[in-house]
């Protein structure tokens, strides 16, 4: 039986992939879970932030989207609301740099996922199993089960990881590329390439196009997928040229690429047919007109959890209205 919902207008409709990473990710993820059944939600997510921290393996992306699904995000939109820091409190006193945070319950979840990873379960099968125990309903997977990792060369020539670039220095240093080590010979999470193909629409979250996009889009298979899929449609992250958290408009700026919302065309050619600006770009529209990309226009802040419904609803009426 196909997964469907029922539409303010009466017509009923395939559910919606999700793709992004990072704080969009999941506040577009947390969005839709408001107007769909849970349950049928999918949400595909960025893996090229992973990293080995403190000794356990750390996937930001995947965490913020299970923990704002499971409605116990932080404040900023990332860790746990009210966690502790007991561990890496006592780390710093043994000498320790803990510049990376990681409270204490979030540094439970990555404990397991160390182990569960070491068991030989993969990547996707274990973030079922902490969604799950988190009562997260919506279907949440990474892009791939293989290690694919962003690395950030700076305007200095300086190579560094992601989490070095992004967290430990503040994402402060200009961009000059960006590469993303094992993307090309990555496969898809088991059910990702079936998802997409059966969604009608595949929404790209307002995520950092280069730092949370671009790596999925790195991986032949998926960005074949989406290449291929009848309806992608993305979610601008910029609001008058700026993102609301991150260095969004700095990395297209410091790449050379148009800023903006065009930035986001220009990232994502060859796979759009609708983009959707705030209403405070309005009178941008004229000129980010593309062949084959519809531009529409809606309030597409995210930032309370009540924000998203009206969003998501109108991306639904979108999608169904050619």
């Amino acid at each position: 039986m196909e997964n469907r919902i029922l539409g303010s207008e009466g017509a009923y409709r395939n559910l919606p992939v999700v793709v992004g990473g990072g704080v969009g990710g999941a506040r577009m993820a947390r969005a839709l879970a408001a107007v769909v059944t849970p349950a049928s939600l999918r949400v595909v997510v960025n893996v090229g932030d992973d990293d080995d921290m403190y000794g356990v393996r750390v996937c930001p992306d995947i965490d913020t989207v299970v923990y704002t699904l499971a409605g116990i995000e932080g404040a900023e939109g990332w860790g746990v609301a009210g966690d502790t820091s007991v561990v890496l409190d006592r780390l710093a006193v043994l000498g320790v740099d803990t510049t990376f945070r990681l409270g204490d319950t979030d540094l439970a979840t990555c404990l397991m996922r160390t182990e569960l990873l070491a068991d030989g379960m993969p990547l996707s099968a274990v973030t079922a199993q902490i969604a799950a125990g988190l009562g997260v309903k919506a279907t949440v997977v990474p892009v791939t089960d293989d290690p694919v990792r962003t690395h950030i060369r700076t305007t200095t020539g300086e190579w560094l990881a992601f989490q070095e670039y992004f967290v430990l220095r503040h994402h402060q240093d200009l961009v000059a590329e960006v590469m993303f080590a094992g993307a090309d010979v990555a496969a898809l999470a088991p059910g990702v390439a079936d998802m997409i193909a059966a969604a009608e629409v595949v929404i790209i979250a307002p995520s950092n196009p280069i730092l949370s996009i671009r790596p999925m889009l790195a991986i032949p298979g998926f960005s074949n997928a989406l290449a291929a899929h009848r309806r992608v449609m993305a979610v601008s992250p910029f609001f008058a040229g700026r993102a609301v958290k991150g260095p969004a408009a700095e990395v297209l700026a410091s790449l050379g690429l148009q800023p903006g919302n065009l930035g986001v065309l220009d990232t994502y050619r060859g796979l759009l047919t609708d983009l959707v600006v705030d209403d405070g770009d309005a009178a941008e529209v004229a000129g980010l007109e593309t062949a084959g990309v519809a531009i529409h226009v809606a309030p597409t802040r995210l930032t309370g959890p009540d924000q998203g419904a009206p969003l998501a609803q109108r991306l639904l009426d979108i999608a169904t209205s050619r």
